[in-house]
């Protein structure tokens, strides 16, 4: 269900992710160019139409996505991508740029109709590699920094997903996908038009796609600007490296002699792989082709490996218990040469969600989820000290180190990721890359309130309310609660895509967002209380928030609604049945209805086991049995108000028969209802135009029934 910081790019919710379609190649250009060429259907910067400075979904959708940020080697310069959308088109597209250190003399490099992705500094800074898709396939590309001389560099067989140079510039490394299964049109030739899959084993899906091609990481030798001698670094074994569905290339590394690749894999297949989370950090020598396991004896994910600039030490993320994804994401580093192994964060009760040496080999910087935000902090690691740098409501979702200061990409819930440059000291942030400045200045925010809620075990829970523009005290106005996914994902300060919560109170809507218990940033013990009781604390969590702001002078206690995604579609679910009465329109979006069902549909065992305790037939696991007693579909008889559901087809998480199953149960009761399905959506929504149905949906049936 969830997305698990591990294995993110930038994330902390589903609708975070940019849209991922791939725009058409254009035939036209030459293997070498002017990367800067204009091309007539380009996609590039949008000039939204604002109406009263209100966010509509067509402004949400014209806003620049940043990608990956990388700092040249002297820090004087970052090259970073940005994603435009076209909804017209259909699809996105994504380009180059630099700018100084300070955000001065920006260059856009690229201007094509093709993405350009894993950008990166080659050559001492001379030169900058990338990915394009412009022959057919994604391939590796070079340019200069001036955005000139772009040549392409590989043509290996279905496409390159990731790379990086060696530290001396003679190798590369990369992820490309082998094929692991026989399929049915191999295993019986005379069918050459069967479409039947044949399955022995689990693991067959993975959230979105069928598990017949698994990534693997090759070496190849740079000859030229070819190349040449590629070895498959897990020749013969069939593991996937990086990890499945979210890994890439921060779970490889060089070691800064280039003589070693670190990369993380879970060496298990089948049931074994579906019910366990014990991946490992594994050592491939360069010159002999030996692997060795660096974590072997650790049971949980152990991931992202990252050597000390001088090569004495590795870091990385480690879980401690197999099959529990969400346990505490420490930070551990060892001593490569005495074995070592250096608990940084044991004295630190938060996650390490991103982490980056220091030249001095000592200090790591870390972004930490913390109390309903994510913070950069700083780890000594000889004395585990962990001092904070920022603070404020903003997250940091990734850190980079620059001339003296970090290089990271900060968002909040009223404003899309951004590049700033943040001074170590004090912590004082400046934004430099302002792609989005235009919109925003155009734009009206609501205010954004950091509540403190009690609960009814007295504790005290931090809940974001958000307030619609010009808003007016004296006014009522309809509440949303906001149910997050997950479940075990922080409710922070996260710009979304889909759930947007400016876009929710832009159209007249407070939005209550909690933090309810099982979410990460309050301590372990508040996130583990939620595994074993779905249908417990955690409920009574949602209703004490919105009872409290129900209470409100301001907030028209007859015309509160419930929403969420995944976990959150389940929470609405579960609370339709119990809600006595307190809310008087539903929307849940790819949420479990049957537990049941659910633990037999989903791929990923190891969660259905951990968080709801086991199988529905072992009848004397207590934990278990208490899970599968409150599934929504047992309330359902209970069911009194107006419910919408929306689902994906190409869900494999959790399938679209569960939209489905709560769908007719709301018909057959004769509860009005709705369902909005997509045929070729996953657990998000990637496309634009279904993107913009959605919200479209979502604002239509709320405003029928709150307003």
């Amino acid at each position: 269900m969830k997305r698990k910081s591990l294995f993110m790019a930038i994330i902390i919710s589903g609708g975070l992710l940019a849209c991922n379609d791939t725009p058409q190649s254009s035939a036209s250009k030459e293997t070498e160019k002017k990367g800067s060429k204009e091309l007539t259907e380009t996609i590039g910067k949008a000039k939204p139409n604002i109406v009263n400075g209100i966010m509509t979904p067509e402004v949400l959708y014209s806003f620049g996505r940043i990608g990956n940020v990388e700092v040249s080697p002297d820090k004087s310069n970052i090259l970073y991508q940005v994603t435009y959308v076209s909804i017209p088109q259909n699809k996105t597209n994504s380009e180059l740029f630099t700018m100084k250190s300070d955000g001065s003399d920006k260059k856009q490099l690229t201007i094509t109709s093709t993405q350009e992705s894993n950008p990166q500094w080659i050559a001492d800074g001379k030169k900058i590699a990338f990915l394009s898709d412009e022959t057919g396939s994604s391939q590796i590309w070079t340019i200069n920094p001036d955005g000139g001389g772009m040549k392409q560099i590989s043509n290996v067989e279905g496409g390159i997903d990731g790379f990086k140079y060696s530290p001396d510039g003679k190798k590369v490394l990369f992820i490309r996908s082998v094929k692991t299964v026989e399929t049915a049109t191999e295993k019986y030739t005379d069918l050459p038009n069967a479409s039947g899959r044949i399955v022995d084993d689990l693991m067959y899906k993975h959230w979105d796609t069928w598990v017949e091609n698994i990534p693997h990481p090759f070496v190849a030798d740079l000859s030229g600007n070819k190349l040449t001698n590629i070895k498959d670094l897990l020749d013969g074994e069939p593991y996937e490296a990086p990890m499945l569905p979210f890994g890439g290339m921060e779970q490889l590394a060089w070691s800064p002699d280039g003589k070693t690749v670190a990369y993380t894999s879970r060496k298990k297949t089948g049931k074994e792989y579906a019910v366990s989370t014990n991946s490992d950090i594994y050592f491939y020598d360069i010159e002999t082709r030996q692997t060795k396991n660096m974590t072997e004896g650790m049971m949980g994910y152990d991931v992202n490996p990252q050597f000390s600039p001088d090569g004495k030490y590795l870091a990385w993320q480690s879980m401690e218990r197999d099959g529990y994804e969400a346990d505490k994401n420490r930070l551990f580093v060892m001593d490569l040469e005495t074995g070592e192994k250096i608990y940084v964060t044991e004295q630190f009760d938060y996650n390490t969600d991103d982490f980056i040496w220091s030249s001095d080999n000592r200090t790591i910087y870390m972004v930490v989820s913390v109390k309903g935000t994510t913070r950069l902090h700083s780890a000594d690691i000889v004395t585990k000290k962990i001092t904070p740098i920022t603070e404020g409501k903003f997250d940091y979702v990734s850190i980079a180190l620059g001339n003296g200061k970090l290089i990271a990409k900060r968002q909040s819930l009223s404003q899309p990721t951004e590049i700033y440059s943040v001074d170590i000291a004090s912590g004082e942030a400046v934004e430099i890359s302002l792609e989005n400045k235009e919109i925003l200045d155009q734009l009206k925010m609501g205010e954004v309130e950091e509540r403190w809620i009690a609960t009814t075990d007295g504790k005290e829970m931090l809940t974001w309310v958000v307030y619609p523009p010009d808003f007016d005290p004296t006014k009522k106005y309809p509440a949303l609660l906001y149910c997050q996914g997950g479940p075990q994902s922080m409710v922070s300060q996260f710009w979304s895509y889909r759930w947007n919560l400016q876009m929710m109170a832009a159209n007249g809507y407070i939005v209550v967002a909690p933090n309810r218990r099982g979410l990460p940033g309050f301590g372990q013990e508040w996130l583990e209380q939620i595994s074993g009781d779905y249908g417990g604390q955690n409920m009574k969590d949602y209703l004490a928030a919105i009872d409290a702001m129900a209470k409100e002078p301001y907030v028209d206690e007859n015309r509160l609604g419930c929403t969420g995604a995944s976990y959150g579609g389940f929470s609405t679910y579960w609370l339709a049945g119990n809600h006595d009465g307190r809310f008087k329109a539903f929307f849940s979006h790819a949420g479990i209805f049957n537990l049941e069902a659910q633990y037999l549909e989903t791929e990923e065992m190891f969660f259905a086991n951990w968080d709801m305790g086991g199988p529905f037939w072992d009848k004397s696991n207590g934990i278990a049995q208490k899970t599968y007693a409150t599934s929504p579909h047992k309330f359902v008889d209970k069911w009194d108000t107006p419910i919408m559901i929306s689902h994906g087809e190409h869900d494999y998480r959790i399938l679209a028969s569960q939209g489905m199953m709560a769908f007719n149960a709301a018909q057959l009761r004769g509860i009005p209802s709705r369902m909005l399905i997509f045929p070729d959506e996953n657990h998000w929504i990637s496309k634009p135009q279904n993107g913009v149905l959605f919200q479209r949906e979502f604002f239509r049936w709320f405003d029928e029934w709150l307003k």
